[in-house]
């Protein structure tokens, strides 16, 4: 494999697929032609505000008194688009996250640092112990974050038509599950599946403490199953681009609707694209991650320890040997490998990318903005992986130099233009 320095390589990516409307069978096929230049031809593939949690729990409403500063919505038009550049297929959970101590952990016997996931007796436990403290609500998960940032790359109608992006998943029809379709509509993505009959909408509770780090306590809920009924059937059937986030494959049933998807998108030519998500959820469910990204994903998004997992590689092996390992089986890998930067790799090449300078904050988030920003430029016709990979550095970057995980609407514009701007430049 032929080893690209950031300034060297010259890839043929993608038509510009912004200037007028292709089929999706089209997009996918230009996808394709683009990887078999590069050697590959065997393609098998909110705001802070005080919540009263036992009044959520007893079925109140969560305050909505002040909304969002970052919120913006560029068109609340709610008929369905024609086509959708994006449809995400993950989980739908409400996060609830603020600061703790170490003794607040240790009253509620909870392992500082862990990812757990709870039964509804500990989640009511937890919220009691929390209520009346001041955290911050969200229409959390890691493929919303991508979305929010992506529908906001795409919102200012620079360097193309504004993107529809849109999410299907599952949430019940309690307060919770209107807070988050409300708040993604906000954000200018669209939550399309209909909620579920007196279900209930699932949520991670994450616990900060002073030294930094995380504790992850999730409640699936409804969001544990996610069925592939007619209407998702006809949202796949017009979508460019299906992104599937990798914890659903811990979901009992779920890899049914995942493969269904899959195989609907592939008929229809759209692109398939799976983040990796989290280790312990690939070693859980090694044989089916492989069994979608061996025989349907075209990009591939995950983190070093990730990419280590899914390759079976030792966790010593270096970024080039594991992406050498994944590229033969899909087209476009990104890797991030934190304040070493990233890596954009097909079967034939690899181009390592430079961490774009910043000071870090926060560094929750910043795969998935990242992938934002491949997303944004193959929507785009980016024809460089140097210039995927700069942007979506750049994305991350700005995320990771604020509080809080998703990309704001003047950055995403500030960005956006930076990165039109700097195609022209290099066009002429």
């Amino acid at each position: 494999m032929a080893f690209a320095s950031p300034t060297t390589s010259s890839l043929h990516l993608l038509p510009s697929l912004s200037s007028s409307p292709l089929p999706p069978i089209s997009f996918r096929t230009n996808f394709r032609r683009w990887t078999n230049k590069l050697g590959y031809n065997k393609l098998r593939e909110t705001n802070n505000r005080k919540f009263r949690f036992c009044a959520i729990l007893q079925g109140g409403e969560p305050d909505e008194s002040e909304e969002d500063d970052e919120e913006e919505v560029y068109d609340m038009q709610e008929e369905e688009a024609e086509t959708w550049d994006v449809l995400g297929l993950g989980q739908a959970m409400v996060d609830f996250s603020g600061m703790v101590d170490d003794e607040f952990l240790h009253n509620l016997n909870i392992q500082k640092g862990t990812r757990k996931v709870i039964n509804p007796e500990e989640r009511g436990r937890l919220l009691r112990a929390m209520d009346g403290s001041s955290y911050k609500a969200a229409a959390g998960g890691s493929l919303s974050n991508t979305l929010v940032a992506l529908a906001r790359l795409g919102g200012g109608r620079i360097g193309g038509p504004q993107l529809n992006v849109a999410m299907a998943g599952s949430i019940g029809s309690d307060p919770l599950g209107s807070f988050y379709r409300t708040k993604l509509r906000r954000a200018n993505v669209h939550f399309l599946s209909k909620p579920v009959k007196d279900g209930t909408t699932g949520t991670v509770i994450v616990l900060t403490t002073p030294d930094a780090q995380r504790t992850m306590l999730a409640y699936s809920g409804t969001s544990s199953t996610v069925n592939y009924d007619p209407n998702l059937a006809n949202l796949v059937s017009k979508t460019k681009i299906l992104i599937v986030e990798g914890y659903l494959f811990e979901l009992p049933h779920t890899i049914e609707t995942i493969k269904k998807a899959c195989e609907d998108a592939d008929k229809n030519g759209a692109l398939i694209a799976v983040t990796a998500s989290d280790v312990s959820c690939i070693q859980r469910c090694y044989d089916d991650f492989w069994d979608i990204i061996s025989n349907h994903a075209d990009i591939l998004f995950a983190n070093l320890s990730e990419a280590r997992a899914l390759s079976n590689s030792p966790p010593t092996s270096s970024p080039i040997s594991t992406l050498t390992s994944l590229a033969q089986s899909i087209p476009l890998v990104s890797i991030t490998d934190g304040p070493s930067g990233s890596y954009l790799a097909s079967k034939d090449k690899i181009v390592p990318v430079p961490a774009s300078p910043c000071i870090p904050l926060d560094t929750c988030g910043a795969g998935d903005s990242y992938a934002s920003g491949v997303l944004y430029g193959i929507l785009r016709g980016e024809r460089e992986l140097e210039g995927l990979g700069r942007l979506a550095s750049g994305v991350a970057s700005v995320v990771v130099g604020q509080q809080g995980t998703r990309l704001r609407v003047n950055d995403a514009e500030r960005l956006a233009r930076s990165f039109h701007l700097e195609r022209l430049r290099t066009r002429n």
